[in-house]
């Protein structure tokens, strides 16, 4: 099954802060699990885009202000939801606030 790891981290920077995911890419690597996975840029240089009604509206800045944002992801293939939580482990610590485990779809909406 494929799943998505959503990174998210307090929007305030504190000092120490570093992000150390060396032993979730080699365990992840090393299982053959781990697909892919980047970095985001920082959400106050992001645009929101907006249709209602047939008007468009695009904003600047975060979907939605808050204390934590998505800083990044990893896309994994393993055998379990349970495996795929084991992993996150991995990337929580002191850096990172929380970590979503979601399974992805196909287009037919059936886990893949």
């Amino acid at each position: 099954m494929k799943f998505l790891l959503n990174i998210y981290q307090s929007a305030a920077p504190f000092p120490g802060q570093e992000f150390d995911h060396d032993r979730f890419l080699a365990e992840a690597a090393q299982a053959g699990e781990l697909i892919s996975g980047n970095a985001f840029a920082d959400p106050s240089i992001s645009a929101v885009v907006r249709v209602r009604d047939g008007v468009v509206s695009v904003t600047e800045g975060p979907y939605l202000p808050n204390s934590d944002h998505v800083v990044g992801h990893y896309v994994i293939d393993c055998d379990s939801r349970e495996r795929a939580a084991e992993l996150a482990t991995l990337l929580s610590g002191r850096a990172i606030g929380v970590v979503e485990v979601r399974p992805l779809m196909d287009s037919a909406g059936m886990e893949m």
